[in-house]
């Protein structure tokens, strides 16, 4: 640590030295224009020149000490600015102060004008001398550069705007880099500039300007506006072919203004296009309800069933047990929480939900206190085609688990389930909604609190619809929609197990829990703004294939049967579904439906119609 201090101190020695010469030459220079001045440049009295030019060495330690306590000595200049400027004019005036002090007292005559005159030029000389960087770096800004290539427009006319332009102006590492213009929707702003920069006009005129310009790169410099607002504006960017850079919300205090804004921008994402705020949960309730548990998370290999094991694996729990058929997928999550998390106490065991006996051991040796149901099969398409593993795998399997959390004093047991659990038109959504009335069933006779989370789809999970339209693209198309008019909600994996996570928080006992996630997003309109979010055109570039829909699939999901009723939780985003009244005959029609499934009949969606009512047979 003390050679670390001793390299820092001597690399700052040099500079002081030469900001402290530059000093003595402004302060002589001072003392002679302002003597100069005072007298018209005409014959100056010998007196006054003896009070002023021979007292010099003292006079320059004064302003060097008061420079020093001013801090003027180590300051960052490059990246001064106002509040920089006020401590250099208090500093000035200070030692101008002591300076006529001490040669009031020592009876030496000089003129009181001089000493006017002589605080604003050491002001002016020490200000030029600190701020000379930002103003050569000003200057070489403006001149032609013919490595510039980079025409930049700049969305917000805000701070965040005026903290770019400066980063840029003052940093070599950005001079090809050439703000050409801002787009600011606040008339007030519009027609002014910021560093010399216009604000050409509204969002409205984002083309015209960037054709105008000739823009490459538009950043979106508006850290306070909502998804939807972003999404709007990324709509409009998208009529250019320009690329699309966004400064996410930065929090810049007077102790991080050294650090660099520019590097916090970043391209922007799918999550951009959704037009919703993030959802927020409370991470002091999950966590206290997390800590020094026993939690077992099955399909903790899954998409989200991995990201239940990082974001449980922060709360530091007891022991996590990651249970998972997949070994593939549950090696690679152990592997990454033990790199993350260190310490963290990890079982990672593999094995099915339909094991009832395999299961059973996990319960029996490790006596989880809560349980996460993730481990399931979800996609439509397959398991229209393949229906009874759907029962096999959905039904049976969770009333395996929900059985076992049931027998070895599970205090919370947390289904995930899906929007296609509502009127479900396909196996995959029927079998889920059996899922939904297991824990319903089981929590009216069992100690354990059993909830079911509902969500729609999942941005970036395992078979979800952006990955797979990036794919078509990259392989130059086409992309393909079902139909024209389908709707779906999405919400990002982080977003789905902080519901998760929040509901076991929530839960009394068979409860849905509903995530509000805004207005669904219709998936030609989305497929249009990923083919222009990798800089192509769409029925241009990229085709759009139309291809009907698929078997099961339904042009609308919906969140909430009209029968379920609707109550808020303190986090006004998340809604909870009153729990149904179950057919007292439905454990035992189950039970034969599995067996019906473990025979694998044809008829099997007939079958699940017959308990799940508001299933439509396709």
């Amino acid at each position: 640590m003390k050679n670390k201090a001793k390299i820092v101190f001597n690399k700052k020695v040099p500079r002081i030295l030469i900001l402290a010469f530059f000093d003595i030459v402004s302060v002589a220079l001072a003392s002679y224009l302002a003597l100069w001045m005072r007298f018209d440049f005409q014959q100056v009295p010998e007196s006054f020149i003896h009070s002023v030019i021979y007292y010099l060495p003292i006079d320059c330690l004064i302003v060097i000490a008061v420079f020093a306590i001013a801090g003027l000595y180590t300051s960052v200049w490059r990246y001064a600015s106002i509040p920089e400027l006020i401590s250099v004019i208090i500093a000035c005036i200070f030692a101008d102060a002591a300076i006529f002090a001490y040669k009031y007292i020592s009876g030496l005559p000089v003129p009181t004008s001089f000493w006017f005159i002589f605080v604003v030029l050491l002001i002016v000389f020490t200000c030029g001398i600190r701020y000379s960087y930002r103003i050569g770096r000003a200057i070489a800004h403006t001149l032609p550069n013919k490595k510039r290539s980079t025409n930049t427009m700049i969305i917000g006319g805000g701070e965040a705007a005026r903290m770019l332009i400066d980063e840029i102006e003052r940093n070599e590492q950005y001079r090809d880099t050439n703000v050409c213009c801002i787009i600011d929707d606040d008339k007030q702003k519009q027609r002014t500039r910021i560093r010399g920069i216009p604000i050409v006009g509204s969002s409205r005129e984002i083309h015209a300007a960037a054709l105008k310009y000739k823009i490459d790169q538009i950043i979106i410099a508006i850290p306070s506006a909502g998804k939807e607002t972003i999404a709007k504006i990324v709509t409009e960017c998208q009529k250019t072919k320009c690329e699309i850079k966004i400064l996410p919300a930065i929090y810049i205090t007077m102790d991080q203004k050294a650090n660099s804004v520019f590097s916090q921008i970043r391209p922007i994402n799918y999550e951009d296009f959704l037009g919703r705020d993030q959802i927020t949960v409370n991470d002091t309730e999950i966590t206290d309800s997390l800590t020094g548990k026993v939690i077992l998370v099955t399909g903790g290999g899954g998409s989200i069933g991995s990201e239940l094991c990082r974001q449980i694996a922060k709360a530091n729990p007891k022991l996590l047990i990651i249970f998972d058929i997949y070994e593939n997928n549950a090696y690679e999550i152990q592997q990454e929480l033990y790199r993350n998390y260190p310490e963290i106490n990890l079982e990672t065991i593999i094995g099915s939900v339909r094991d009832y006996a395999r299961l059973e051991k996990v319960f029996a040796e490790f006596h989880p206190d809560q349980v996460y149901h993730a481990a399931a099969h979800k996609h439509v398409p397959l398991m229209e085609r393949s229906p009874n593993e759907s029962i096999k795998n959905n039904c049976l399997g969770t009333l395996n688990t929900v059985k076992l959390a049931d027998k070895y004093g599970v205090k919370k047991f947390v289904l995930v389930s899906t929007d296609k659990a509502v009127r479900p038109t396909n196996i995959m959504g029927a079998s889920k909604r059996i899922c939904e009335m297991i824990i319903q069933a089981y929590d009216k006779k069992s100690k354990t609190d059993y909830v079911a989370v509902r969500f729609g789809n999942v941005l970036g999970s395992n078979g979800s619809v952006i990955p797979l339209f990036m794919k078509q693209i990259d392989n130059g198309g086409p992309v393909t929609v079902t139909h024209k008019d389908v709707m779906r909600y999405f919400m990002t994996i982080p977003e789905a197990v902080g519901l998760i996570l929040q509901a076991s928080v929530y839960a009394d006992g068979g409860e849905i829990f509903v995530l509000d996630m805004g207005k669904p997003v219709r998936i030609y309109d989305l497929a249009k703004k990923i083919i222009r979010y990798k800089g192509l055109e769409p029925g241009k570039d990229i085709e759009i294939k139309i291809t009907g829909l698929r078997p099961g699939e339904k042009l609308f999901e919906e969140m909430l049967m009209d029968e379920e009723g609707m109550k808020e939780t303190p986090n006004k985003l998340i809604h909870i579904g009153k729990p149904l009244d179950i057919d007292k005959n439905f454990l035992a029609n189950l039970d034969k439906l599995i067996d019906s499934a473990q025979r694998n009949r044809d008829d099997i969606k007939e079958l699940t119609a017959a308990i799940v009512k508001t299933y439509k047979v396709s």
